[in-house]
């Protein structure tokens, strides 16, 4: 007749298996600290450089047309909404991107 399995061998087994499937696992992502503050200053930046640009092509636009600085307030006001338009769309890059996967933080 069939012999009763060995119950060390059984835990041996298994104890090899629950290790195969941990390997196999993905490992929970982990956010180091400096990684939100890269987040925080290219944020800063696309601000200040839609600022930039649109104060670079509107007094490029009046100086081209001899003009009050209308261009200047209109373009410097247009840049700012870009720049504040791009990074709400890196925030919620952002946002997605923490919702998607569990965060640990790491100093």
């Amino acid at each position: 007749m069939a012999e009763e399995p060995d119950p060390k061998r059984l835990e041996e087994l298994q104890s090899r298996i629950e290790e195969a499937r941990g390997s196999l696992q993905p490992k929970p992502r982990v956010e180091s600290k400096y990684e939100s503050a890269s987040m925080a200053w290219r944020m800063v930046i696309e601000l200040v450089v839609g600022i930039a640009l649109g104060f670079g092509i509107g007094y490029g636009l009046d100086s081209l047309l001899g003009t009050l600085p209308i261009f200047l307030v209109l373009f410097t006001l247009l840049g700012f909404g870009a720049g504040v338009n791009v990074m709400m769309r890196t925030a919620r890059e952002a946002q997605a991107k923490a919702d998607k996967g569990s965060f640990e933080t790491r100093d």
